[in-house]
């Protein structure tokens, strides 16, 4: 992580994260850019999982992640696949669903006085997974939901509801 107060503006590494007065400047000033992973079972169940954190905080989503500065499409998704599944996958293995706008009256650092926007690039991939080794970081829990359960439940987010539509 970079040190907001060093006085040497260098450009980030790709996946390098900014210091938490970096992002709170970056939520509040500009849209983020994201990747959605929507992971179907071979029983074609979703998965989705409890956010433990703002925007969305204590719903149901879809697992992602957002893109950092100078670092590739490929390699993102790499990242948030291997962070938010515990295991990585490869861009050219997902099927590009389309890109979305997601936008929250909240941010990651329950400030008042603006939200979050993000611009999300939507993918699909299938894959077995283990319940038991996913990530508990950024998804207190998991659920493996049919397209119908995940439309009807009320504790699954909107803008994870925007795929199956």
């Amino acid at each position: 992580m970079r040190d907001a107060t060093d006085p040497i503006k260098s450009e980030p590494k790709p996946g390098e994260w900014m210091s938490p007065e970096e992002f709170e400047n970056v939520i509040r000033l500009t849209p983020l850019v994201a990747i959605d992973v929507v992971v179907h079972s071979s029983e074609d169940r979703v998965l989705v999982g409890r956010r433990l954190y703002e925007p969305a905080k204590d719903l149901f989503f879809v697992p992602g992640g957002r893109i950092t500065k100078n670092e590739t499409l490929a390699a993102a998704f790499r990242r948030i696949t291997r962070e938010e599944l515990g295991t990585e996958f490869a861009l050219e293995h997902a099927k590009f669903l389309g890109v979305n706008e997601h936008m929250y009256s909240t941010n990651r650092f329950s400030k008042k006085g603006f939200g979050t926007h993000y611009i999300t690039l939507a993918y699909e991939i299938r894959a077995t997974l283990d319940m038991t080794l996913l990530p508990k970081d950024q998804h207190g829990e998991y659920a493996w939901l049919t397209q119908q359960e995940l439309l009807v439940s009320a504790e699954v987010h909107e803008n994870t509801k925007v795929y199956f539509r």
